[in-house]
């Protein structure tokens, strides 16, 4: 398979081929690259239908509380549901449930939501924690005498083996009697009666199997095909294509901080309307170090976005941000297509439930813009997404207007859509060193205030008093951002974001009285 980019893509070729299951690597890869062109299919297959439409002679395997597909973020969820309440589910992945193609950052106090929910020890989640660094900042390419890095700690200080968490979830899953993980079995489709699900689905081997259910669960991330049916084709408004890898031998790489964003150059124009690429550099376990490299779009535009391009496009720049050494060796890479979702009202637009249906993760796309880390989101509302679901099935409602409360939505990480808007470059509207220069004056605001403010931002904690004194304080030391606001968010969008910012208030109100 690597041959077959040998001439297109010739440094991932060259890189990929150094690696043991190099070919599998970009198998996977390609694999995600399947959703732009699935969102760009205006009469995606409905994978979720009427049970009159189940096919005659199904005959059902096994009767289950819950079906999850998706065996990474779905794991942590399951293992509570079946761990904690005793719920009987079984999981399929099309992969091997517990397997990552990324690796996590959190910090500890969020990580420490896991306890909550009396399924995970203290000693299992020290387990996971492979590295934890001193302080962590943020820089972003602009003239020295301007540019200003801001240091932040206790924020995606802990560098998590995803790996060994979700072995640990998938463990208690399968010790609760009843339930099961099938890897290597994709979800193929629902069909849905008024008191049950049957779910449909297909073996690497080829077999088809059907297995009853009181809900369905999807947690296959971006690629979730029950997220595009309900969303009618549009599941994402916005996008953060992600690459990297997980390496020993830089010359340069400090273990003992975090380099959350960092930019090393004004905006890429060579293709469509132009990208700002940033980088993302984290200590890992041994002499590991994880370098990432990412950038804001809106799903709709005309740049490229593939992850196979920006794999090319990140090994070709990589010696401009942490300069390989002679020892220099790639373990794995690692990366992702991570969602975002701008809604346009006074609370949660996107569909993220129906009856019997509910998903979570990646493929609800509530994560924060910002970190663009579903991880973060699942672990902060894990408690809360469970005991939720497991009080509607003790209920026995199941319909969409129970489900859809069962959500991962926050109204603070929904406003911060906005700011990832002004991120987005553009060459027709933005100078190269736009979103340079913006950062820099964020990161200059920041460094003013008390240190709550900074790490509330990146951890998804701000309060919105003090969401609304940073943008202030910007427009304050910053006008070109009132000209960029019309420019990114058009009068539609402006609207929209005072309506966020409406909800937000709303429902902090809701939650003192």
């Amino acid at each position: 398979m690597l041959e077959t980019i040998k001439s297109s893509h010739p440094r991932v070729y060259e890189n990929f081929s150094r690696l043991e299951n190099g070919g599998e690597h970009l198998r996977r890869v390609m694999e995600l690259d399947r959703y732009w062109a699935r969102i760009s299919d205006r009469s995606p297959e409905d994978v979720v239908l009427d049970g009159t439409r189940l096919p005659a002679g199904a005959e059902v395997e096994g009767e289950y509380d819950l079906f999850y597909a998706g065996g990474t973020l779905g794991l942590l969820h399951a293992a509570v549901m079946a761990g904690r309440y005793g719920r009987k589910a079984l999981l399929v992945d099309r992969h091997v449930a517990a397997r990552s193609t990324r690796d996590w950052n959190i910090s500890r106090p969020e990580l420490d939501r896991l306890l909550e929910t009396g399924v995970f020890s203290a000693w299992e989640i020290d387990s996971v924690i492979v590295r934890r660094y001193r302080t962590g900042w943020v820089e972003f390419f602009a003239e020295e005498s301007r540019r200003k890095r801001l240091y932040i700690d206790n924020v995606l200080d802990c560098a998590v083996d995803a790996d060994r968490l979700l072995g640990i979830a998938r463990q208690r899953l399968t010790e609760q009697p009843g339930s099961r993980v099938l890897d290597r079995t994709s979800f193929v489709r629902c069909y849905r009666f008024a008191d049950h699900v049957v779910v449909e689905t297909l073996s690497s081997g080829g077999k088809t199997s059907f297995f009853r259910a009181g809900a369905f669960v999807d947690v296959t991330g971006i690629l979730s095909p029950t997220a595009i049916q309900l969303n009618k084709g549009r599941p994402q408004t916005h996008v953060c294509p992600t690459v990297g890898t997980v390496a020993s031998g830089f010359l340069n790489a400090d273990f003992d901080t975090g380099e959350i964003l960092a930019s090393t150059e004004h905006a890429d124009t060579s293709s469509g309307s132009g990208r700002q690429l940033i980088w993302e550099g984290f200590p890992a376990a041994g002499d590991e170090y994880i370098t990432y490299l990412f950038f804001y779009d809106a799903v709709d535009s005309d740049n490229d976005k593939s992850l196979l391009g920006l794999f090319e496009t990140y090994f070709r720049k990589l010696p401009g941000y942490k300069v390989p050494g002679n020892d220099f060796r790639i373990h794995r890479p690692v990366f992702g297509i991570i969602p975002a979702y701008f809604h346009d009202g006074f609370s949660r637009t996107r569909e993220i439930a129906d009856d019997r249906i509910i998903l979570f993760g990646d493929a609800a796309s509530l994560g924060s813009p910002l970190t663009f880390c579903g991880f973060g989101s699942m672990v902060r509302n894990l408690p809360r997404l469970t005991a939720e679901l497991d009080s509607a099935l003790t209920d026995g409602d199941l319909s969409r207007a129970r489900l859809e409360k069962i959500s991962a939505y926050e109204p603070n990480v929904a406003s911060m859509a906005n700011l990832m808007k002004y991120m987005c470059f553009d060459a027709r509207t933005d100078s190269p060193d736009f979103v340079n220069e913006l950062m820099n004056e964020v990161m200059i605001v920041l460094d003013g205030l008390p240190l709550r403010y900074r790490q509330a931002m990146f951890r998804d904690e701000m309060r919105l008093d003090e969401f609304v004194t940073v943008l202030l304080k910007v427009a304050w030391r910053y006008p070109r951002v009132l000209k960029a606001t019309y420019e990114k968010l058009g009068v539609g969008g402006s609207v929209s974001f005072m309506k966020n910012l409406a909800g937000w208030a709303v429902s902090r109100n809701e939650q003192r009285s």
